[in-house]
């Protein structure tokens, strides 16, 4: 296990089980956690496998770590957590008796790669928002606000309020989220396969926590739920296994700028580089 730390954000590099039982991360101190753990699909996460020998494996794995999550999760604190589908209604029958589920989110998004041919392709990931007490707990509903579209546009008069009233041109999202998944040419996305994007966290920290809170992602991969924390002004904790991620991670959280002799830069994309040779050697690429 090992610490990185710098201006109210660490990154652990280690195991998450064992990050979790340790004291690293008191009881009780977190705000906010984001869970997107690996799904037992077989992924390649840099030479770590996504897949376990049974989904039995998986879940009892996966029932581990959530015990541990909401252990340091504060009385007011707020859960987030997602999986693949066919694994969701495990984990919510397993935390509907741990903690008060609010709303069940789908994460919706179209997808340009190759479908399924003789069944319905799966074209949203699920997404768990709990609470550890109901009756207190963080939602900042103005803060995340978007268009009612009847009000805003139809300017529809609603004839029931005494005067009549224009309906409200802003509501609060619904349970169906659409955010486009994080592709290549995009100018956020880092060599991960299932990296989430950042306005997909940029709501759920909004919503569910406040300015010097504490956030807490055990899987954090690219380490986004950290670098869109300390663009909030949140306090972060990413805890990741893959050194590579953990590079990753330094990087954009600005912790480090060289790992053991290693200047952590991110890597052009092959169409920058094209691009750079280009400038370099006129023509060079017109063939």
């Amino acid at each position: 296990m090992q610490l990185f730390e710098k201006n109210g954000h660490q990154i652990i590099h280690g195991d998450a089980l064992e990050v979790l039982h340790s004291k690293v991360i008191p009881d009780h101190s977190v705000d906010l956690i984001f869970i997107d753990p690996p799904y037992n699909i077989g992924k390649d996460f840099k030479g770590i496998k996504d897949k376990w020998k049974s989904d039995e494996e998986y879940l009892e794995w996966s029932y581990k770590w959530m015990d541990l999550c909401i252990q340091k999760l504060n009385k007011s604190g707020s859960f987030y957590i997602m999986t693949a589908t066919q694994f969701m209604p495990y984990y919510d029958l397993y935390l509907r008796n741990k903690l008060n589920i609010l709303s069940r989110i789908v994460w919706s998004y179209d997808s340009s790669g190759v479908q399924a041919r003789k069944y319905y392709g799966s074209m949203y990931e699920p997404i768990l928002y709990c609470v550890k007490n109901k009756e207190n707990y963080t939602f900042n509903s103005d803060d995340i606000l978007i268009e009612a579209k009847t009000g805003a546009k139809r300017k529809l008069i609603d004839y029931r309020k005494n005067p009549p009233q224009l309906y409200n041109t802003k509501k609060i999202p619904g349970n169906v989220w659409e955010y486009p998944r994080v592709r290549y040419r995009m100018e956020e996305y880092e060599d991960h396969p299932s990296q989430k994007p950042i306005l997909l966290m940029e709501r759920i920290i909004r919503a569910s926590s406040n300015e010097g809170d504490v956030i807490l992602d055990p899987f954090a991969g690219t380490f986004t739920t950290s670098f869109v924390g300390q663009k909030l002004k949140r306090r972060t904790i990413g805890i990741e296994l893959n050194n590579e991620y953990v590079k990753t991670g330094l990087r954009r959280i600005e912790i480090l700028e060289e790992l053991n002799g290693e200047k952590l830069e991110k890597p052009l994309k092959s169409y920058e580089v094209r691009n750079a040779h280009s400038d370099l050697i006129p023509g060079l690429f017109d063939q």
